[in-house]
C-alpha cells in the first residue's frame, strides 16, 4: 500500500508522461505542458483540420502554435473567405493567446480575458494561433481550454454575426435569393413569432421565440411544447442594433449555430417568404423543396 505522499508522486509522474493526442476525427487536441522537456526551445505545432473542435492544454509551459485548417481543398482565396473564432472556457487560464504571422505577434486573448468566455474572431489569412504559457512557479491548477469554429466571411446572415466584424454589424434584410438559399442550407429554419426580448450584452440581444413550423434544425435548440403547446420554443441571439417587435407578425426565422447558440441570419415576414417561394417554384429556381403546408 502506498503512503499518501508516495501516491501523490506516482500520480504526478503519470501526468508528466501524458502524451499529446488528437481526437479520432482530428478536430480536437489535448496535451500537457509537463510532457515538454524544459531544455527544448522548439515550439510544438498543433494541426486541427475541422470546421469546429476544441483544445485543452493542461499545465501550460512554453508555447504551442495552433494551425487551423478547413477540411476542404486548401487555397489562398478560400482561406481569405474564412474566419476562425475561438471561445475560451471560463476556467481557462495560464497563458496568453496571440495571432502569429511571419514572426509578428498580436494579442488576441490575455490570460484575464479568458475568464469572461467571450468570442474572438480573426481572418484565417492573418495567421496561426500562438499560445504562450505565463511563467509561474505553480502550474498545478492551470488549464488553457477553448472551442474553435471556422465561419464563412460571406453568405446569408454573415453580416449579422457581431464577432466577425467588430462595430460594423448591419441589419439590412436578406435578398430573395439569399433567403431561398438560406432556408435550405442554414442550421435552423422555421416560422414563428418573437415572444420576448431579454437582456443580452452590448453586442447582442437574446430573444425568446415560438415556432409554429420547424423546417429543420441543428443540435436541438428548439424544444417541442407537446400536444398542448403545438409549437417549438427557444432563444435566438440578435445583434443589438437590430429592432425586434415581439408578437406583431409571423416571420421566417433563419440562422446559424455558433458555440451551441442560435444566431439569427434572416427574418423576412412569412407571407413574403411564401410569395417568393411560390414564384421560385413556378420558375423552377427554388434550391430545395420546403413543405409550407
Amino acid at each position: 500500500m502506498l503512503r499518501p505522499w508516495a501516491a501523490h508522486w506516482v500520480m504526478f509522474a503519470l501526468v508528466c508522461r501524458v502524451v499529446a493526442q488528437y481526437s479520432s476525427d482530428l478536430c480536437s487536441w489535448r496535451g500537457s505542458g509537463l510532457s515538454h522537456e524544459t531544455h527544448r526551445r522548439d515550439v510544438e505545432q498543433v494541426y486541427l483540420r475541422c470546421s469546429q473542435g476544441s483544445l485543452e492544454w493542461l499545465y501550460p509551459t512554453g508555447a504551442i502554435i495552433i494551425n487551423l485548417r478547413p477540411n476542404t481543398e486548401p487555397s489562398s482565396g478560400r482561406m481569405a473567405d474564412v474566419h476562425a473564432c475561438i471561445k475560451p472556457q471560463t476556467f481557462s487560464q495560464g497563458s496568453h493567446v496571440y495571432l502569429e504571422h511571419r514572426g509578428d505577434l498580436r494579442l488576441l486573448l490575455s490570460d484575464k480575458d479568458q475568464a469572461q468566455g467571450e468570442v474572438r474572431c480573426f481572418n484565417m489569412k492573418e495567421g496561426a494561433l500562438f499560445v504562450e504559457a505565463i511563467p509561474q512557479t505553480d502550474i498545478s491548477r492551470k488549464i488553457t481550454a477553448f472551442q474553435y469554429e471556422l465561419v464563412p466571411s460571406q453568405g446569408p446572415g454573415a453580416h449579422m454575426y457581431p464577432y466577425l466584424r467588430q462595430g460594423s454589424v448591419t441589419c439590412k434584410p436578406c435578398s430573395d435569393q439569399e433567403v431561398l438559399m438560406a432556408v435550405c442550407t442554414s442550421d435552423f429554419a422555421g416560422s414563428g413569432i418573437f415572444r420576448e426580448v431579454m437582456p443580452g450584452t452590448n453586442q447582442h440581444l437574446v430573444v425568446v421565440v415560438t415556432l409554429h413550423r420547424l423546417f429543420h434544425q441543428k443540435s436541438g435548440l428548439f424544444v417541442w411544447g407537446g400536444a398542448r403547446g403545438r409549437a417549438w420554443s427557444g432563444r435566438v441571439n440578435v445583434p443589438a442594433p437590430c429592432i425586434v417587435h415581439p408578437g406583431e407578425h409571423e416571420y421566417l426565422l433563419i440562422g446559424s449555430v455558433h458555440f451551441g447558440e442560435a444566431w439569427l441570419s434572416c427574418a423576412p415576414r412569412y407571407k413574403d417568404f411564401l410569395r417568393m417561394y411560390v414564384e421560385a417554384v413556378n420558375a423552377g429556381t427554388n434550391p430545395c423543396h420546403i413543405d409550407t403546408n
